[in-house]
């Protein structure tokens, strides 16, 4: 029998959430100077300081850069001094968020602000991704992020899951939705393209950009005070699947499952789920795993066009968390699903269940 699912014992919530517009190139601006302008604004949505937030934390990574320790040049910007409670995780910025809901939980702060960004254009980026693969077999051969997307494509389609047609549908709705997406990098239709890797084409891929995003935590009657309407993190996890490949069935995401299972996802149903799925094919397998495709199911998925429509590396994971958290500020969900993947093939999951107050 699984170990019930325990609810936080502290309430925890998004109060704020901001966005730079991503784009191919920003070559003209620096990490820093792409950042700050987010940073600015989630603080002047709630009100608060730098020296008023109890804890800080970022995600990035310095292979993207092309540096060691390419993160203290943010922290620059962000302000650490007089000395500040912080941390960085060399992952997508999900993950930071998921170390500050943790502080919060403790009680060590009362607020967390929580930033990431990345950007893509100075180098090439399927190459980057390669040092993730394990480095004795994988490693070696050079395999890109888009070629093995197009194993798991392919997977899908000889197990008869999906096929072309609808990954084509899956890249046309997306990117159809981001449209109304101020910020997206890709809007309105995408024609579908020729083939990069078959069976994938140019329009089931992400865009190639470089962007950033930052959310404010705050626990309890702090964060009632900060925001007409938090998004409270009702539950969070996050699951890893075997680094080998070869040993996984890439046709499904047991880490995805399991993730949110103990966020308590599954206890009632959602009405929108934003999915951190940079391929379509990527989304078949989450929404599978997510129980997405029940009969009847009304969820919206991916309202802001997803990563299709924006793909900035270790800022889109913690995007779907703060677009998720922005419908339920707005009054347009009450219980929203947020998802954000790492790693080759959905190869790391992390899944947050986000609630309003009731209306």
């Amino acid at each position: 029998m699984p170990e019930p699912r325990r609810a936080p014992a502290r309430e925890v919530a998004i109060v704020a959430f901001g966005q730079s517009d991503h784009v191919r190139d920003s070559a003209e601006t620096s990490e820093v100077e792409m950042l700050m302008p987010v940073l600015h604004d989630v603080l002047a949505q709630t009100g608060l300081k730098a020296r008023d937030i109890g804890f800080t934390c970022s995600g990035s990574s310095d292979y993207l850069a092309g540096r060691a320790f390419s993160f203290t040049m943010a922290l620059d910007g962000v302000g650490a001094w007089p000395p500040i409670s912080e941390s960085h995780v060399e992952m997508d910025g999900a993950w930071a968020l998921y170390e500050a809901w943790v502080k919060l939980l403790t009680g060590e702060a009362e607020t967390a602000l929580v930033y990431a960004y990345g950007k893509s254009s100075p180098g090439d980026v399927r190459e980057v991704l390669t040092r993730q693969l394990d480095p004795y077999y994988l490693a070696p051969l050079w395999p890109d992020s888009v070629a093995l997307a197009a194993l798991q494509a392919r997977a899908l389609i000889d197990a008869n899951l999906t096929d072309e047609r609808e990954l084509a549908g899956i890249a046309a709705r997306s990117r159809t939705a981001a449209a109304a997406n101020p910020h997206a990098q890709l809007r309105g239709a995408v024609p579908a393209g020729d083939h990069v890797v078959a069976p994938l084409r140019t329009g089931d891929c992400p865009p190639v950009g470089d962007g950033a995003a930052a959310v404010v935590l705050a626990a309890g009657d702090t964060a009632r005070r900060l925001c007409d309407r938090p998004a409270w993190i009702r539950g969070l996890d996050h699951r890893i699947e075997a680094h080998s490949l070869g040993v996984r069935d890439l046709t499904d995401s047991p880490s995805t499952r399991l993730a949110a299972e103990r966020a308590g996802v599954f206890e009632r149903p959602v009405d929108t789920a934003e999915l951190h799925a940079p391929f379509t094919s990527q989304e078949v397998v989450l929404r599978r795993a997510l129980k997405l495709d029940a009969p009847g199911s009304t969820v919206r998925i991916n309202p802001s066009g997803g990563a299709l429509a924006a793909n900035p590396v270790m800022a889109a994971g913690l995007l779907r968390l703060g677009e998720a958290a922005a419908r339920i500020q707005r009054g347009e969900s009450d219980r929203a699903l947020a998802h954000a993947t790492a790693g080759p093939c959905l190869q790391q999951n992390l899944v947050a269940l986000l609630e309003g107050d009731a209306r």
